[in-house]
């Protein structure tokens, strides 16, 4: 078996299907406007894509435990491509509709769910020790990273070419790429558990492992807030007269400085403490929002801000999949991987489901206030300065993979 080659694999893997899936971003509100004529159906597919993954603890808990091999995960990514196929599938012969729209949400809801903590697991259990998982684990990141500066560039000038609907074609052949380097992986796993009597309850596996919990918990509070950035910095423009200018500035930062953060965090990350590194980057993060409101008259200073929260985030993403690495394996690791996810994910939905409102109730500089604030605190309360950590209550390791549910 070749681990490198296993590796170059699942990494190319992650940027192909990232670099579609952030295309199409841009292409798919258009096609969804231009095929049915209503500005609301355009937020039908993010809609219908949220669900899967917040209920994903009752409906996926069995199926994740057997995404154990990179012929697995590809079968994953197949099912993706027939739920990305069905809009221009639809558009190629009129059809496409609210039904069309929510159908395609929801398969490829369904399959994120699954295949984003399954390849981090499945990446994980092929390297050779806790810190090869580690770096790779990072690399990973900085691949997913890097699609958030070449996607946007590239899908507008893909629809002043071409037109939308390419894009939509061009996303499905590249998780269509993806899929095909994840049967080219060689390497496996522990056994799927049997059943999902075997698969350990998500709640179990952060009440066995308490600085996961913490981890989990940073992260959840993190999503939560994160309308705060986004919606906050487009208000805050369109209230002073300068719509577009100040989130494009921040997001611009923020993902020049998340970039940088990846190509760091390899190095950095295995040599830190997982989860004062963690804790460390949500306060940062935290303290960026709370500044922003202070430097609007300057797009150059909101950029320079947004890059230091940026930067950091990497940093305190590597943490978590090294805390998860080092402390769980077999099926308690791809549940970990789980939960994390469907928290952060979750918190995210849910944040800007209801951040309109909030802004609208309290202003968006108090909003980026008091959401960096939250931030701030849960770092100081969740990393390992004020509170200490208990010893973690684990199962015999020859139990992991059939976990009491």
């Amino acid at each position: 078996m070749d681990i490198r080659r296993d590796i170059a694999a699942m990494l190319t893997a992650t940027f192909v299907t990232w670099l579609g899936q952030r295309t199409t971003a841009v292409a798919l509100p258009l096609v969804a406007l231009a095929e049915t004529g209503s500005a609301w159906t355009t937020g039908l597919v993010g809609g219908a894509v949220g669900l899967p993954m917040l209920t994903s603890a009752w409906w996926a808990r069995g199926l994740r435990q057997r995404l154990t091999t990179g012929r697995a995960l590809a079968g994953v990514l197949a099912i993706q491509v027939l739920g990305l196929l069905v809009i221009p599938v639809g558009a190629m012969v009129g059809t496409v509709g609210p039904l069309h729209l929510t159908a395609a949400g929801l398969i490829t809801g369904a399959a994120t769910t699954l295949s984003g903590p399954g390849q981090r697991a499945l990446l994980a259990d092929i390297c050779e020790g806790a810190d090869v998982a580690t770096r790779m684990l990072a690399w990973q990141d900085f691949a997913h990273r890097s699609t958030m500066i070449l996607a946007p560039p590239l899908a507008g000038w893909a629809v002043t070419v071409g037109g939308p609907l390419r894009l939509l074609w061009a996303e499905a052949a590249g998780v269509a790429l993806g899929a095909i380097l994840l049967l080219a992986v060689r390497g496996s796993a522990a056994p799927a558990a049997e059943g999902t009597a075997g698969a350990p309850a998500l709640r179990h596996v952060l009440a066995r492992h308490p600085e996961v919990r913490r981890a989990v918990t940073m992260a959840g509070v993190g999503g939560l807030t994160w309308f705060a950035f986004t919606l906050g910095l487009a208000i805050l423009g369109a209230e002073t007269g300068r719509p577009g200018l100040l989130v494009s500035a921040g997001m611009t930062g923020y993902g020049a400085g998340s970039l940088a953060g990846a190509l760091v965090a390899p190095a950095l990350v295995p040599r830190l403490p997982p989860l004062a590194t963690m804790a460390a980057g949500w306060i940062a993060l935290g303290a960026t929002f709370a500044a922003l409101p202070l430097v609007t008259a300057s797009l150059p200073l909101i950029a320079v801000v947004a890059a230091v929260g940026g930067l950091a985030m990497p940093l305190g993403i590597g943490a978590v999949n090294r805390l998860i690495t080092t402390r769980t394996e077999g099926a308690e690791r791809r549940a970990a991987f789980a939960v994390e996810s469907l928290v952060h994910d979750g918190a995210v939905s849910i944040g800007l489901l209801g951040g309109g409102a909030v802004i609208g109730l309290a202003g968006a500089g108090p909003t980026l206030v008091v959401a960096g604030a939250a931030q701030v605190a849960v770092g100081l309360l969740a990393g390992p300065w004020l509170l200490p950590v208990s010893a973690p209550a684990r199962p015999p390791a020859r139990s992991l993979d059939r976990a009491p549910g």
